[in-house]
């Protein structure tokens, strides 16, 4: 054998390994479409400096300067504003997240403005995401001069004595912290991560081992496999909730203002709604290679259109749809508000029969897909 490059030998061996990437056509669809996936949602989903951002309007007080108000607020480009007639309402809408501010313009606000006593209007933010508010909640501080040229001549506004003012109450949060609202997104993160690679490899591996032929050779049904499979691992994510939890109160001090059985019980609902997410995409792969590369592709896009790292709210429309199809965007929103809002179950219901009707989809999927004889 002679240790001189052969240029030939060389051609044959790449001529024989893209002959064997050819015949992988999953793969060669993933090296396309991965970085197109990147691309766009980089590119257009992800906004640090959300706009349009849900806003309750409650006012008492229908006047010329309300109206002056509200339209500057909705020129900054940062406010969506619907009105509510209630204070219940507001707080209903903050404490299951459809609003990210809550506006409360007094009575006799145009009476107390036209006397100069600079009367305040009341801003309730959802503080449970700083970023998604810090952009928005500057912007108020430009738009002090919008009532100028309405003022009756006698008044004499100055930087001690404004027209109006803002009042803004950070509610959840009070000190913004960003800590408060990652660790808690951070168990649904974890727990996604963890439980959909541990059941993504479990099928193909049985098949890659050779012991696929013992459980094909038991008098199982489909959804025997799947559920012997699926309960060990919602075991496992059980655990590893409470030990970030444990960790969390004790590091990081995270409150835990609601019901903790009512988060672990939220919690069944996406520990098993990504273990079978995990063992369908097993029953579609043909190898633990191909497994790992659809979990990724599913991994991507949940992962950066959830809201954990950038503001749901600051996402195009066509983003937040195909966020709200993944379990672990409203797992997010249920654990931020049971352990920072202390929600209830009326609270988290709306985001909780999502979670169970993707997992009941993607199990009948699996069930559909699971090979019940050897190819």
């Amino acid at each position: 054998m002679t240790d001189s490059f052969s240029f030939a030998r060389f051609l044959a061996v790449l001529k024989k390994e893209w002959i064997q990437l050819r015949r992988d056509p999953v793969t060669l669809r993933f090296i396309i479409a991965l970085p197109l996936m990147q691309l766009f949602l980089f590119g257009f989903a992800i906004n640090s400096n959300p706009h349009n951002l849900p806003t309750d309007l409650l006012s008492a007080d229908h006047s010329n300067y309300e109206r002056r108000i509200v339209a500057a607020l909705k020129n900054s480009s940062y406010y969506d504003i619907h009105e509510i007639r209630t204070e219940a309402e507001g707080e209903r809408d903050l404490a299951q997240g459809n609003v990210i501010f809550v506006l409360n313009i007094p009575p006799n606000f145009a009476r107390d403005v036209d006397r100069g006593e600079s009367p305040a209007i009341l801003v309730d933010t959802d503080a449970t995401d700083p970023i998604a508010i810090g952009n928005a909640t500057s912007a108020l501080a430009g738009l002090g001069s919008v009532l100028d040229r309405d003022l009756p001549p006698t008044l004499r506004v100055t930087p001690t004595n404004p027209a109006y003012q803002f009042i803004i109450h950070a509610r959840y949060n009070p000190e913004q912290l960003t800590v408060l609202n990652t660790v808690p997104g951070l168990i649904c993160i974890v727990l996604m991560f963890s439980t959909l690679f541990l059941t993504t490899l479990s099928i193909t591996r049985e098949r890659e081992r050779g012991t696929m032929e013992n459980l094909l050779a038991m008098p199982l049904r489909p959804i025997e496999v799947m559920l012997a499979k699926v309960v060990p691992y919602i075991g496992i994510g059980y655990i590893q909730v409470l030990l970030i939890i444990a960790a969390s109160a004790l590091v990081f001090h995270l409150p835990v203002r609601g019901s903790l059985p009512l988060l672990l019980i939220a919690l069944f609902f996406f520990i098993a709604s990504n273990v079978v997410l995990g063992l369908t995409i097993s029953t579609l792969a043909t190898s633990q290679m191909q497994a790992m590369q659809l979990a990724q592709f599913t991994l991507l896009p949940s992962f950066m259109l959830s809201g954990f790292m950038f503001p749901f709210k600051g996402m195009p429309v066509w983003a937040q749809w195909i966020g709200e199809v993944f379990p672990v965007t409203h797992m997010l929103r249920i654990s931020r508000g049971v352990l920072l809002k202390g929600n209830e179950v009326a609270d988290i219901l709306p985001q909780v029969w999502p979670i169970a009707l993707f997992a009941l989809i993607v199990t009948l999927i699996g069930v559909w897909f699971y090979r019940e004889t050897l190819d």
